[in-house]
């Protein structure tokens, strides 16, 4: 369990979440119902269908895990026009006309509610970390609306939960600019093999580069010509890579060789138990790398 993505949100650090678990199980997720297109609520960090782990948190010191789970219908469109041209074409032969845009309408959405019962059923998972320490909750997606989604159903759990996305007071564009071009990187921070740059104006040219040095005369060129690094792959010693956006998302997260050797060195057979050792590893290295970016971006703080 590591997550790939971190959308970040930030939170006042007084927020009392003693009794969030209690709180999270009056929106713990429902079976989608028959005549229902999607259902959304938290789950077992640990995965469904466990009685013995139907705790619906995982703390460890100041770090909880959450699972926000979800069911959706898959009815496809292609499946669902096909089968209104036959109904239209029924229609037409019976009736020696062709129906009305209002009637065609009713006609679909009467064919909807005959195949939702049968429609297979698509499970789904987003998984969040509250860190009540930096008051900041990390949702292991790269969509805001998705991360948002995660946010919505923990207020809608708590009655209040005043999370707003993180910002930077320092352009983020500016500092991954100057850190390609030459500026120092915060102790432990290296530049990667892929960036993105973007020239200034709405509509101009956007640069891609993965798998090249980024110290070199082609990148320079495209600084020199104006061009701003919008997104900038990095890692932190050598226990993690990323790459970090100018939306300060943070994508492609991976736990690296120095981080994964603590793992190594615990014997865990137990399946919930290497889970949970997985847990506080990628906790502790996702600390280590916010205070980095909280430093060099100067993060928003919600106290």
């Amino acid at each position: 369990m590591f997550f790939r993505n971190l959308t970040l949100f930030r939170f006042p650090t007084h927020l009392d979440f003693s009794n969030l678990e209690a709180q999270l199980a009056e929106v713990a997720l429902k079976p989608v119902g028959a005549m229902e297109l999607s259902s959304r609520g938290f789950i077992s960090p640990f995965g469904r269908g466990q009685e013995e782990d139907a705790a619906l948190i995982h703390r460890i010191e100041d770090s909880i895990w959450l699972t926000l789970g979800g069911e959706d219908k898959i009815l496809p469109g292609a499946v669902v026009n096909d089968l209104l041209q036959k109904k239209l074409a029924e229609f037409e032969q019976k009736n020696d006309r062709r129906p009305g845009s209002k009637m065609r309408k009713q006609m679909k959405e009467d064919l909807i509610t005959e195949l939702l019962p049968r429609a297979f059923v698509r499970p789904s998972r987003t998984d969040a970390l509250l860190d009540l320490k930096l008051g900041v909750l990390v949702v292991d997606t790269s969509s805001r609306k998705t991360a948002e989604a995660v946010v919505s159903q923990i207020r809608e759990a708590m009655g209040s939960f005043p999370a707003l996305p993180i910002n930077a007071e320092i352009a983020p564009r500016a500092v991954m600019t100057g850190w390609v071009a030459g500026d120092a990187l915060p102790d432990g921070l290296l530049l990667g093999d892929e960036c993105e740059m973007r020239d200034p104006a709405d509509t101009g040219a956007v640069v891609k580069v993965q798998r090249m040095e980024l110290a070199g005369e082609e990148i320079d060129t495209h600084l020199q010509a104006g061009k701003q690094v919008s997104r900038l792959a990095l890692s932190l010693d050598d226990h993690l890579s990323f790459v970090l956006g100018e939306d300060v998302v943070v994508r492609k997260f991976k736990l690296l060789d120095g981080a994964i050797d603590q793992l190594e060195g615990s014997e865990n057979d137990d399946m919930r138990a290497e889970l949970d050792a997985r847990f506080a590893l990628m906790a502790g290295e996702f600390k280590r790398l916010f205070a980095v970016l909280e430093d060099a971006l100067k993060l928003s703080a919600a106290d």
